[in-house]
Order: C-alpha cells, then structure tokens, then sequence
C-alpha cells in the first residue's frame, strides 16, 4: 500500500500525530483515552487500514508504559485475566465476520454500561461490589477484553472498568493495565500482517513517524499519573470511562 492511498492531507497527519500523542499519554496514564482515537484514525483512513495503522503505535506505547512501569504490577490479576483474554482473542477471530460491527459495539457498550452502574451503586451505599470476589469476574473481563481488542482495539474501556471496580491504586492501575495490553497487542500482530494483510512495510513506515508523538504523550501521561492524587486520578479516569462507554452505544 503506497503512503498516498493512506495519507492524502495533511489533516491525515494531523489526525495521525493527534492519535499517537493521545494513545501515549494513555498507556502510561488515563487508561480509555486511545478509545477517542479509534474512531479518529477509521474516519480519516477506513475501518481496516486504520487497524494497521493504530496496532504498531499501541504497541510502541505499551512498550514505553512497560518499560516505565516495569516493576509496579499486581500479577495476580494479570494472570487471572490472560486465559480469558486469549479464548477472547481467539473467538473474535472466528466471529469477526459474523457480528455485524455496529451491533457488537452496542451489545459491548450495554454490558460495560451495567458493570459501571454496579460499581457507581456499591460506592454509593458505601458497600464492597461483590461482584468483583465472584471467581466468573475477572474471567468475564478477559474474556470481553480480548474478543474487543482483536474486533476494534477498543478494549481500554473494559479493562478500565475491572481496575476501577477492584479499587486498584493509581500506579499498580497503570502497571497492571500496561503489561496486560503488551501481552494482547503482541500477540494480534502476526494475524494483521498475515491474515488480515494491513500491516505493511509502508504502514509501519509511517507508524514510525509518530514514534515522537507517542513519547510526548507518554511523558504527559506520566506527568498526569504523577500530579493526580489517588482519588483524582480514580474519578479522572472514571470519567473518561463513561465518556467511552457513551460512545459505544452512540
């Protein structure tokens, strides 16, 4: 694919840039940002190339996030959420052609609509979610995170939700997230570049161009995650999980 089939202005750059400095402030930051740039990058590019384009970059930054965040991560949920993903994972790949898009986007944004109304009612009456201690709930989120990465790369809401309804601190949140998504977004490369075929040598070319934008993001997210006390950064990122989660049913 030439770079002219893919950037065709230079508001195609500017929505790239934008993209990658919102998806790197992200990962090491308010988990549910990159959710914005993926309706971004599809309007500019289309659908499937723009899911060639935003792996690679999710990538860059989930390597950035890891490599900051290297030491702070609660395993336990990392390895309660992994088999889960991965069945998801391997799901979307059969379903993928099957569930109409804008169907499935509903159906995802009804069920994370639920779960955070559950939490915001348990914090309400000051109780524990005792859903969070049922041995199907953080399966469930898995499960949903990986089938919503490999249809969309619109998983950062739903991890999101499990962190915050766990009541993770800040940095464990962002480190736990961080090398959860590495494993995921790793993984969903070869079956773009070989199955899918939308990521090529011209792609990654361009992918390349925003690596400084990623880092930009990255150290804004950083400096965010910093400034932000426990309890500003739990309702920051609350709200930009609700905003995400609206765009799903919109």
């Amino acid at each position: 694919m030439e770079w002219s089939m893919l950037i065709q202005s230079p508001t195609d750059w500017g929505i790239l840039f934008l993209s990658a400095l919102i998806i790197g402030m992200s990962k090491t930051g308010i988990q549910g940002l990159s959710l914005i740039s993926v309706p971004l990058l599809a309007l500019a590019f289309g659908a499937k190339p723009s899911t060639g384009l935003i792996l690679p970059i999710l990538c860059i930054a989930d390597l950035i996030a890891v490599l900051y965040y290297r030491r702070i991560a609660e395993w336990k949920y990392v390895f309660k959420l992994l088999p889960a993903a991965l069945v998801g994972f391997i799901l979307a790949l059969f379903v993928d052609k099957v569930i109409p898009p804008a169907a499935f986007k509903h159906l995802m944004g009804g069920c994370l609509a639920i779960v955070l109304l559950v939490m915001f009612w348990s914090e309400w009456k000051g109780k524990e979610n005792k859903l969070s201690s049922c041995w199907w709930y953080g399966p469930f989120f898995g499960l949903l995170g990986g089938f919503t990465t490999m249809i969309g790369n619109a998983a950062g809401p739903v991890m999101a939700i499990y962190l915050l309804s766990v009541k993770m601190p800040k940095y464990s949140f962002v480190g736990t997230n961080a090398w959860f998504f590495l494993v995921i977004n790793y993984l969903k490369i070869p079956v773009q570049m070989f199955a899918w075929n939308n990521i090529t040598s011209q792609s990654l070319i361009i992918d390349a161009l925003t690596i400084p934008f990623i880092l930009m993001g990255g150290v804004a997210g950083i400096f965010l995650v910093k400034r932000l006390p426990e309890k500003g950064f739990r309702s920051f990122t609350t709200a930009i999980t609700c905003v995400s989660v609206i765009l799903l049913l919109i």
